[in-house]
């Protein structure tokens, strides 16, 4: 039997053969989960504000300001993102002035602090790359060495809950 993996399309097919074969045994969540026992504590829109502006202050210090951070129950992972970036711009005067914004999908809401960070760390690179070329991973890589392997787990997380139709981490996991 062979299960077409939308999230992991671009890895390798040995990569894909052992997620396969853990999904049809039935182990997908239980090896995320023990990689990754418990969710972070990030609860409320403040909560991921601080979070985001903390890694920025950390990183991106002269980068443009970030405006809103938030969970947002609107973004469905399955047909668009984990989180999005969005620069609105206004005219102010004689001058435009752009307002960034940070969204995250709401199911990361409760999920391991390793995905949330480097969901957050992918949109704020968009502050200096607009486009995911070489700079910008090389960005991701500067502010968390270990994104590659977290957006692996996290696709492997989303497979999983595409297969199984169960979450993880948290109070409301069905």
């Amino acid at each position: 039997m062979s299960t077409d993996l939308p999230y992991l399309r671009s890895y390798p097919a040995s990569l894909q053969d052992q997620a396969r074969d853990l999904l049809q045994q039935g182990k997908l969540g239980a090896v995320l989960l023990r990689k990754y026992p418990q969710a972070h504590a990030v609860r409320s829109d403040k909560a991921l504000y601080d979070y985001a502006q903390e890694l920025k202050a950390r990183y991106l210090r002269n980068a443009g300001t970030v405006n809103k951070v938030l969970f947002d129950n609107k973004i469905h992972v399955v047909r668009h993102a984990l989180g999005l970036h969005t620069a609105v711009s206004r005219v102010q005067g004689n001058r435009l002035a752009a307002k960034h914004e940070i969204r995250i999908a709401a199911m990361f809401k409760q999920a391991p602090e390793e995905f949330l960070r480097m969901i957050v760390v992918h949109e704020l690179a968009h502050l200096r790359e607009k486009d995911h070329d070489k700079a910008f991973y090389q960005l991701c890589t500067h502010m968390e060495p270990q994104y590659h392997q977290y957006e692996f787990d996290l696709r492997l997380y989303l497979t999983h809950v595409e297969q199984a139709g169960t979450r993880l981490w948290g109070s409301d996991a069905s």
